[in-house]
């Protein structure tokens, strides 16, 4: 298990939907070789990311998460051939209705995450947890 930090009321809480064949491994691989990254971070597998609704991005912030971040399979899916045409498209349908609830959209945030890219999911949730510790402190 990484190394973390204690969990504290003011670090950022952030759900992440993964995918369970594409950044699974790469989420995985990050803890297994002990790369740090907050225990206000919580990971969700999904069979692939363009299956994601929106309504799930909107409840996870309703019920105390600070930000939403989006796993996505990229060109690698093996479920849909067009994925990261569909997962864009619940990307800005989820931007949408976070307005329409009148959440900062920024709140969401989307990157490929490959099954070997542990440092990379790892700079991810550092940056997006520094942007929203900026947004709850404004």
């Amino acid at each position: 298990m990484a190394q973390r930090e204690q969990c504290s009321n003011d670090v950022p809480r952030i759900l992440v939907f993964s995918t369970e064949s594409i950044s699974d491994p790469g989420i995985d691989l990050a803890g297994s070789s002990h790369m740090h990254y907050s225990p206000s971070v919580l990971v969700v597998p999904v069979p692939c990311s363009s299956g994601i609704k929106p309504s799930w991005v909107l409840h996870a912030l309703q019920t105390g998460f600070d930000g939403v971040f989006i796993a996505a399979d990229g060109t690698d899916c093996a479920y849909q051939p067009d994925c990261t045409k569909r997962t864009g498209k619940v990307f800005e349908k989820s931007q949408q209705l976070l307005k329409e609830h009148g959440h900062d959209p920024s709140r969401l945030k989307m990157a490929a995450i490959c099954s070997v890219c542990a440092e990379s999911f790892v700079s991810h949730m550092g940056k997006f947890q520094k942007a929203l510790a900026k947004l709850t402190s404004a």
